[in-house]
């Protein structure tokens, strides 16, 4: 199946947005795009036959959410990730950065702080901010490389007003799949200064061999965790716009419901309602294959650097398609840098900076296509490398 990823659909003129959106994203409109995360893979061959099946009836009404759909994500996370999920404690939803605002808006009050940890997915630090909250900054450190938490910071937040505390795991960008000795100590903080936590586990299936995924809500009864599940990095599918989340309190679906039912948001679309329960009910196989080929990927991005980049660092990701470039040893701004890859390398990659300001001198590169494209990409930066003053 490995081959089905060395070719990739022509995405032009789709309004994609990774495609369609380079001349206003990058200034120009041939750059090789490695930014936003999306793959560039045709979808399980499950997923496309629910769809024109779904298609093939001529009618899209208002649609509900069939107990099907439950069981097809309750059995996914029993078998892929050992987490027994009571039904009623799962919302369907439309989109996970949606459902971040809603949890702020329902479980946190006006003036309070909500704790990101960056280097970290750009909404995460937006959405506290729009929701009338405190953003509070709990970076993560690095160590030879790798990146952890930092606790004691964690703690001084929850001294300065933080009471939820907004967790990407894994981590987008910097590619971790935290252990459970490090989730445990994090949530006996939690515990302690009384942090309600939102994990967002979106990336949760896209984990490379020797590590593994462990859901938060299994380590912990005492502290209050909502989960953010969906299968469309998994299965990129992220345009049907479709996640669930999973909450354990009555009262804290309520709330969230509310919060959603103040805008008048519904998630109950056909077609993304037919791809998320075929995902989960018959694409593990394309999974496990997509899983050995983006290692395959990865491991030729590291050979490449280190042979012919060596002023770039690639931090060893355990999981997730996105790669996080150390290109401080370039001697370059942040300016500088963004417009090094766009303009001499033409390439379009995610700069560290949207990331938060620990991304400076750091850009991401996305490694969900074809591995020739990723290694012309890596010719192209390497050529505009050499021709530097």
């Amino acid at each position: 199946m490995n081959n089905l990823f060395d070719f990739a659909p022509d995405r032009r003129h789709t309004a994609s947005l990774k495609y369609d959106a380079r001349q206003a994203v990058f200034g120009r409109d041939d750059v090789i795009p490695l930014w936003v995360a999306d793959m560039d893979f045709a979808v399980p061959e499950a997923v496309q036959r629910a769809l024109s099946q779904r298609a093939a009836h001529p009618v899209f009404g208002y649609t509900i959410f069939p107990a099907s759909l439950n069981d097809a994500l309750t059995h996914w996370l029993a078998t892929r990730h050992g987490w027994q999920v009571e039904r009623d404690s799962i919302m369907f939803c439309p989109g996970v950065v949606p459902s971040l605002h809603a949890c702020i808006m329902a479980l946190t009050n006006p003036g309070d702080g909500v704790i990101v940890q960056p280097p970290v997915y750009a909404p995460f630090l937006a959405a506290p901010e729009t929701c009338g909250r405190k953003v509070l900054h709990n970076p993560l450190k690095q160590e030879a490389g790798r990146y952890t938490f930092d606790l004691d910071d964690l703690a001084r937040c929850a001294r300065d007003g933080g009471r939820m505390l907004i967790l990407c795991s894994p981590h987008n960008p910097v590619g971790r799949v935290w252990r459970r000795e490090e989730l445990q100590a994090l949530l006996a903080v939690c515990e302690k200064h009384d942090i309600t936590v939102v994990s967002d586990e979106i990336h949760a299936d896209l984990i490379y061999p020797g590590y593994r995924h462990v859901p938060l809500a299994t380590l912990n009864d005492k502290v209050k965790i909502v989960t953010a599940v969906a299968p469309s990095k998994t299965f990129n599918i992220p345009g049907l716009g479709l996640s669930a989340l999973v909450v354990r309190e009555a009262p804290d679906r309520k709330a969230i419901t509310y919060a959603f039912d103040t805008l008048h948001v519904s998630a109950s679309n056909p077609f993304s309602i037919a791809a998320f329960e075929a995902a989960y009910r018959e694409g593990a196989p394309w999974l496990d294959a997509l899983m050995d080929y983006l290692a395959g990927t990865r491991d030729a991005v590291r050979h490449y650097l280190q042979q012919h980049l060596p002023q770039i660092k690639m931090i060893e990701p355990e999981g997730t398609y996105l790669l996080w470039l150390d290109c401080r040893e370039m001697g370059l701004n942040d300016k500088q840098l963004k417009d090094f890859f766009v303009q001499q390398a033409g390439v379009g990659l995610s700069p560290g900076t949207l990331f938060g300001a620990q991304g400076g001198g750091y850009m991401r590169m996305n490694i969900g296509a074809p591995r020739s494209v990723i290694l012309q990409a890596l010719e192209q930066i390497a050529s505009a490398v050499q021709r530097l003053p």
